[in-house]
């Protein structure tokens, strides 16, 4: 079975080694007027704008996210240069990569090539026109279209697998998000929610492993798991207004369902 019903591989935990962003910044002396900072990465690869028009234009653009000064200043930011006591590998950003905490993964730039500070918003392919969610919302009776880049994670959890053990099954799965996972509650069929046993964690970034002891009838069943953090945010469910409009795949973090089959 599946860790999760979209795709593999996609979330993974380490242990990251570096020096502290906001010590180099404090060491650059940061100029008054400075509001973003751009994180480069070495990768490129040729762009169009105004595609299939006569305005269209080809370059060779570079991969890039920002984030403002207050962001970038977070103790908890590094400069990656080790993984799992490693020198970082090649697939993981070598030489250095940037670790954020708590953003998706697109933020966390691999093969670091620079670093600049802005007085004003960059506004680069990965900013503004590539991880960016669109979503339908209503403004004095009209709905209308927002557009927002993707940042900080969302609360998440997912129901991972169900094992047997001891002639009993078990449910395992997953929780993730910004803040640390107080609870993790799972719901069997459209019976009422039941609260899942979480595993120790050794950070409060990484993810919480969580179990339910099941005993099913045979059959077909439902398995739904909602994750709630520390701060009282509960994971939404896939029609709750605040995803239920989103006209794009990013920052989708509704309620995950996996159909059982119990011979």
């Amino acid at each position: 079975m599946t860790a999760y019903p979209v795709l593999s591989s996609a979330v993974g935990n380490a242990r990251w080694g570096g020096t502290s962003l906001a010590g180099l910044l404090n060491a650059a002396q940061v100029k008054r007027g400075a509001l973003e900072v751009v994180f480069y990465g070495a990768d490129q690869g040729e762009e169009v704008v105004h595609k299939d028009t006569p305005l269209e234009v080809k370059f060779n653009g570079t991969f890039a996210r920002s984030m403002s000064l207050d962001d970038a200043m977070n103790p908890a930011n590094l400069l990656c240069y080790e993984m799992n006591g490693s020198p970082l590998p090649a697939a993981n950003g070598f030489p250095v990569r940037l670790i954020a905490p708590g953003w998706f993964g697109v933020a966390n730039v691999k093969w670091l090539s620079g670093i600049e500070l802005r007085d004003r918003r960059y506004l680069g392919r990965f900013m503004g026109r590539d991880y960016v969610t669109v979503r339908e919302v209503e403004r004095d009776g009209k709905r209308t279209v927002t557009e927002t880049s993707v940042g900080r994670m969302l609360l998440k959890s997912a129901p991972a697998k169900v094992t047997s053990q001891n002639g009993r099954l078990r449910i395992d799965g997953m929780a993730w998000g910004p803040a640390p996972i107080a609870a993790v509650e799972v719901r069997i069929d459209n019976g009422t929610w039941m609260k899942a046993t979480l595993e120790d964690s050794k950070s409060d970034f990484a993810w919480r492993a969580w179990h339910l002891d099941w005993s099913p009838t045979p059959g077909e069943h439902t398995v739904t798991s909602r994750a709630i953090d520390t701060a009282g945010n509960i994971q939404p469910a896939m029609d709750d207004p605040s995803i239920a409009t989103k006209k794009t795949y990013w920052e989708s973090n509704g309620q995950v369902t996996r159909r059982i089959r119990i011979a």
